[in-house]
């Protein structure tokens, strides 16, 4: 019988189907479109869509590493989503998360949806990996043990990871009260204290770092005169040349396991922020095939 050929309809970038086939991926992305928890911004659906259409838009040429890492091989994983509930929607990422990671050897990527898609797939990747580092980027602390009746809620993003693995926060600057309780202050990068002390907290949190780190990334991290598309934008956050120098050196210094980027919800219009998060996807690739070669 003659082989049966995978076809592809849709590459991240537009880039040749040759460098998206899951055998010959070094890379997989998957979308999870969850919105349902969101308490003020809605949106978060509809990022991934909007950030492939920026990527279409890219150059794949990275000068900072010099590189074309999309060579090396992206593939997207069929879409999750369907979810009605908070919990069923915790409960299918966290059963597919683990599966994938039996499944695959290839790096895992996962683009939101708002920030409760992480919480499933942070706990398949600290049962899978040992002493397991969540690096959590972010503007908000997002600890709360529940909110609005689900401990599946955006805000309770990482609280279950700050019992069961390493948790480092980078780039808070809001929080509620209640949350102090769940923070740890030696572990927690304040914003303030950022752009205060200049760069030493960078060395500073990755040596506080376990080999193996999975990244979470809201991009309300960022300040919003550059990232606007966000459903909590807060004040005073990173910028590009921040947020770049830092992850560039957790890749190069630790083993960046898997990540995701969370909470684009696109602005009708404005085309800056999905072309942000696709060249900053784009970046972390890069950073990683980087660490990988040397």
């Amino acid at each position: 019988m003659p082989e049966i050929k995978e076809v592809i309809t849709e590459t991240f970038g537009g880039i040749d189907p040759q460098f998206a086939r899951i055998e010959s991926s070094r890379f997989l992305l998957q979308s999870i479109p969850y919105d349902g928890t969101s308490s003020w911004g809605k949106g978060a659906d509809k990022g991934f869509e909007a950030f492939m259409d920026a990527a279409t838009n890219m150059e794949l040429y990275d000068i900072e590493t010099d590189s074309e890492v999309y060579k090396q091989g992206i593939y997207l994983l069929p879409e999750l989503s369907g979810f009605e509930r908070p919990q069923e929607m915790y409960e299918a990422v966290y059963k597919n998360t683990k599966k994938l990671l039996n499944a695959h050897n290839q790096m895992l990527t996962f683009f939101g949806g708002e920030h409760s898609i992480s919480i499933g797939i942070i706990k398949a990747y600290y049962e899978y990996y040992d002493n397991l580092t969540v690096l959590q980027i972010d503007a908000h602390t997002d600890l709360r043990p529940s909110y609005e009746g689900s401990p599946y809620n955006h805000a309770c993003a990482v609280c279950d990871a700050s019992k069961n693995c390493n948790l480092i926060q980078v780039g808070i600057r809001s929080m509620d009260v209640s949350e102090r309780e769940y923070l740890d202050p030696s572990k927690c990068y304040l914003m303030q204290d950022m752009q205060k002390y200049g760069s030493g907290w960078m060395d500073t949190s990755i040596h506080q770092m376990t080999d193996d780190v999975y990244i979470t990334l809201d991009l309300d991290a960022f300040d919003p005169s550059i990232m606007p598309a966000t459903g909590t934008p807060e004040p005073g956050g990173m910028d590009w040349y921040m947020m770049t120098s830092y992850l560039r050196k957790v890749f190069a210094e630790r083993n960046v396991v898997g990540f995701d980027i969370v909470e684009l919800a696109p602005i009708e219009n404005i085309h800056a922020p999905q072309f942000l998060v696709a060249k900053l996807y784009y970046k972390m690739l890069s950073y990683k095939a980087q660490s990988i070669n040397r």
